[in-house]
């Protein structure tokens, strides 16, 4: 019998729809696993991010611990805001720590993100987030240290909360922000449900559109070494490309 490849999930406490995302993304070929991560405060809320995120990343040894018990082939933080928090410097210094106490891969969403966009090829970007506008701006500024052009950027109005924003909302920000200019468009924020319009956005735009979960189910299926072809939620999981 041929071991079935694990992959490791890190959730955000209060995050609702990332676990249900991923499921709807599951394939024979490996298996999943969660555990939720460390924050206090009003979760999903754009008050205190960044509280929320630094108190996530301290805690990220003893989450590990716990998830390393099912063995994963691959440890995710499902949390794209977290790398903004980080910086590119520091989250390298991060991934190197980790990787070397615990010997097991560990990706981030934004970096999975970086990995997606270089492998499409692409170089001027449009973004969207559902994000506070300092937040928005701290990941363009992001997405320009790894050498991406931004073309049209915007956040998502009158968000009050990410966990109760909707396919559709997210939809209409990959509207909202696409460009004739941009090769590809990128929609932050793990939290906010996103694959079931990737595949609508790309048939209205005419070019690639990823998420933040679409990238890092992508690439945490490269890192673990799994074959495996996800139809429907856009041209990245299917292979098109």
């Amino acid at each position: 019998m041929v071991n079935m490849a694990r992959l490791g999930f890190l959730i955000p406490p209060g995050n609702p729809n990332t676990e249900g995302e991923v499921i709807k993304m599951a394939r024979p070929e490996f298996s999943l696993h969660f555990t939720r991560m460390v924050a206090h405060g009003e979760t999903g809320s754009l008050d205190g991010q960044d509280e929320r995120n630094q108190t996530q990343i301290d805690h990220l040894p003893e989450n590990i611990e716990l998830l390393k018990l099912v063995k994963p082939a691959v440890i995710v933080m499902a949390h794209t805001a977290s790398s903004y928090t980080l910086g590119k410097e520091g989250e390298a210094k991060l991934i190197q720590k980790l990787e070397d106490q615990y010997a097991v891969p560990f990706i981030t969403a934004f970096g999975s993100v970086v990995k997606a966009l270089n492998h499409l090829k692409v170089k001027k970007i449009a973004f969207g987030t559902p994000y506070s506008e300092q937040n928005t701006l701290r990941c363009k500024y992001l997405l320009e240290a790894y050498g991406f052009e931004i073309v049209s950027f915007g956040n998502l109005p009158g968000v009050k909360n990410i966990y109760d924003e909707t396919p559709q909302r997210a939809l209409e920000l990959v509207r909202q922000v696409n460009s004739s200019e941009a090769q590809a468009i990128f929609v932050s924020g793990v939290g906010m449900p996103t694959i079931d319009i990737l595949a609508q956005g790309e048939a209205e735009t005419g070019k690639p559109v990823i998420s933040s979960i679409a990238a890092t189910m992508w690439n945490a299926l490269q890192a673990a070494k799994v074959s495996s072809s996800i139809e429907q939620f856009g041209s990245l999981l299917s292979g098109k490309h």
